[in-house]
């Protein structure tokens, strides 16, 4: 059953019959590095999932996110984009994003989770 990014790599590289080395020199990474993500010995880096997506021509149904932090990580993970850079986005200062996306139970003014559910709603 393919379940993680290394299960859907290995798949789609054996359709389209490529090596390992082909598949690395695709995605900008070493033979290595696509060798663990196959075995499940590591993770891509969130750097390299747009490619990944691309390579791969979707993007895996993974567990879809229930809480709003989960969402905000799995919307900067398909897009390969820092916390900093999305707070940015949002308008709001990433230690706040860094709090949501752990979902602490701390509480956050509305205005902020306003800001955090327009944009998803608007980028989704």
């Amino acid at each position: 059953m393919v379940k993680t990014w290394g299960d859907h790599i290995l798949k789609r590289r054996l359709e389209s019959a490529l090596d390992q080395h082909e598949v690395a020199k695709l995605l900008g990474c070493d033979t290595t590095t696509v060798h663990n993500w196959e075995r499940n010995l590591s993770q891509p880096q969130l750097r390299l999932i747009p490619r990944i997506v691309e390579f791969l021509g979707y993007e895996p149904p993974f567990v879809q996110p229930a809480t709003l932090g989960e969402k905000l990580l799995e919307y900067r993970k398909a897009r390969g984009i820092t916390q900093k850079e999305l707070a940015c986005k949002i308008g709001i200062d990433p230690t706040t994003l860094s709090r949501l996306e752990r979902n602490q139970g701390k509480r956050f003014f509305q205005n902020v989770l306003k800001k955090v559910n327009d944009f998803l709603r608007e980028h989704s």
